[in-house]
């Protein structure tokens, strides 16, 4: 079975990015947004980061176009907005499609992993979010209304789980 490190990105600035580079680190990979409601959202993220980054977090930014357009801009226009907003630092990567033919596979794969509520595996909105353990698999997923401040124990519980032997 894939794990997060299986997969490559593409960051804001067009580079290829593989995912093995957090190996061993807790990932929240969210799908998000800067014209949704949810896009305050971003101030929480950057906190958790901020918090818990020293201990093996990484929050990693998917945009995402497919909700009511709600991520019109190109990369540039992305980062100068995460930047001048909400001083996001975290990794931001390339816009992606996370539902229908052209879904990005990493999203493929989360949804596969773990379903949403009643068992749907289509992402509803920005802002879904899923938290990936240190071995690179899928621990929870968390809707678009979940707060990034509400995420705080179910971070620390996986933070505390040993990292991979090797």
């Amino acid at each position: 079975m894939p794990t997060l490190h299986d997969f490559d990105a593409v960051d804001l600035e067009g580079r290829e990015a593989p995912l093995s580079r957090y190996r061993g680190q807790v990932a929240l990979v969210v799908n998000v947004a800067s014209a949704c409601g949810f896009t305050p959202q971003y101030a929480g993220l950057q906190a958790l980061w901020a918090r818990y980054r020293a201990q093996g977090l990484v929050v990693l930014g998917f945009p995402c176009n497919q909700f009511g357009a709600q991520e019109p801009g190109d990369a540039q226009a992305i980062h100068a907005f995460c930047d001048l907003r909400y001083r996001v630092d975290f990794p931001m990567f390339a816009k992606v499609e996370v539902n229908g033919p052209g879904a990005d596979p990493l999203w493929r794969w989360l949804q596969d992993a773990r379903r949403g509520v009643l068992g749907t595996r289509a992402i509803k909105w920005n802002f879904t979010k899923f938290l990936v353990g240190r071995d690179g698999r899928p621990l929870r997923r968390f809707g678009p209304a979940r707060r990034p401040e509400r995420l705080a124990g179910a971070v620390e519980r996986a933070l505390e789980r040993a990292p991979p032997a090797g």
